[in-house]
């Protein structure tokens, strides 16, 4: 499914786009270093994710039981989850809950140096300021594929 374009409604501020950068780091490097229970705490007690896959995780208890279920999978990998092209929307209705729309690229490089990736996604998340930091409350990851072409 091809992601359409969107207008963004609102202008963000150079701060909070810096901030919205910085919790993706802070968050990736979490689950990078598989830092599972970590990368599980920038969700909200209910977040949920939502796979390419149709795959749904509700919860910290069960995010963090389907990642560990996934552990076996990158022995011996070092994985990077590489974030770009950043749209961010404020909620009008809630200056607490922003709507954030990215690409993702993941690597996987093994003891060699070899460095494979991964399908291309771009991913829905809806952000949320809980006692003054950022946490994901919602993630839905959908998988690329090729732009139908106009007709002529």
């Amino acid at each position: 499914m091809s992601q359409a374009v969107q207008a963004v409604r609102s202008k963000v501020t150079g701060d909070l786009y810096a901030e919205v950068q910085t919790f993706y780091a802070r968050q990736m490097r979490r689950v990078d270093a598989l830092d599972i229970e970590g990368f599980a705490d920038t969700f909200t007690d209910d977040g949920v994710v939502v796979h390419a896959n149709g795959e749904r995780a509700q919860g910290r208890e069960r995010m963090v039981a389907g990642m560990r279920a996934n552990l076996p999978r990158y022995r011996d990998i070092a994985v990077r989850h590489w974030f770009d092209h950043l749209l961010i929307e404020t909620d009008p209705a809630d200056e607490d809950t922003l709507r954030v729309s990215y690409y993702t690229l993941v690597t996987q490089t093994d003891r060699e140096g070899k460095v494979s990736f991964q399908p291309t996604f771009t991913v829905d998340d809806v952000l949320v300021r809980r006692d003054g930091e950022l946490l994901t409350r919602s993630r839905v990851i959908h998988r690329d594929t090729p732009v139908e072409l106009p007709a002529s």
